[in-house]
């Protein structure tokens, strides 16, 4: 045809306007990813972490089961995770104040329950909390980290402790035993209400 041209390249009409470069982009626009990484990246969206969670220090399957816990019930409250030697010294000297035979009535039998017991019945003057948790403390120094490992599971970051609750209780109990890699549930020891859950 008189008078016209091959057509260009599709959006090339001759007549758009001309663009500022003064409105352009300063910086390149990277392409866009997959939703919830940054450009760039092929990792997955990083997990919600929860900041009560996070604080108990646990190890994996522990850590696991509490996120799952607390999934299913959000209201759940953690009152302890892992400890180091004078946590747990502070933890069961809280008890020993209200029980004195606590330690032996919670406990497996072990030659480190028995010297833990012992320090407590043959210093029958120490009746604080603080007297009782330097005791105990001075008791877990003197042993190795293999005994204190089959102690307590609180020490390997294998166990955590929940807040007893009356609402719920029976569903949140019934969660807590379906746990993945579940190794005991208690709900009493030594005769004191505590909900306490190891793997």
């Amino acid at each position: 045809m008189a008078g016209s041209s091959a057509p260009g390249p599709t959006g090339s009409d001759t007549n758009a306007p001309v663009i500022d470069p003064g409105t352009s982009a300063r910086a390149a626009t990277p392409p866009p990813g997959p939703v919830g990484t940054s450009p760039g990246s092929t990792a997955p969206a990083a997990e919600v972490l929860d900041a009560e969670i996070e604080a108990l220090d646990l190890a994996a399957t522990a850590r696991t089961a509490a996120y799952a816990l607390k999934k299913a019930h959000p209201a759940v409250k953690f009152t302890s995770g892992r400890r180091d030697k004078q946590d747990q010294a502070r933890a069961m000297a809280s008890n020993v104040v209200k029980n004195r035979k606590w330690i032996e009535a919670t406990y497996k039998d072990s030659p480190l329950r028995k010297k833990l017991q012992d320090w407590v019945d043959n210093n029958p003057d120490k009746k604080t909390q603080a007297d009782i948790q330097a005791g105990l403390s001075s008791v877990f120094d003197s042993v190795g980290d293999d005994e204190l490992g089959k102690f307590s599971k609180h020490l390997s970051g294998m166990a955590f402790d929940v807040q007893p609750v009356t609402q719920d209780a029976d569903a949140i109990k019934k969660t807590i035993r379906g746990l993945a890699g579940l190794d005991l549930f208690l709900e009493m020891e030594g005769g004191l209400e505590r909900w306490h859950a190891q793997f």
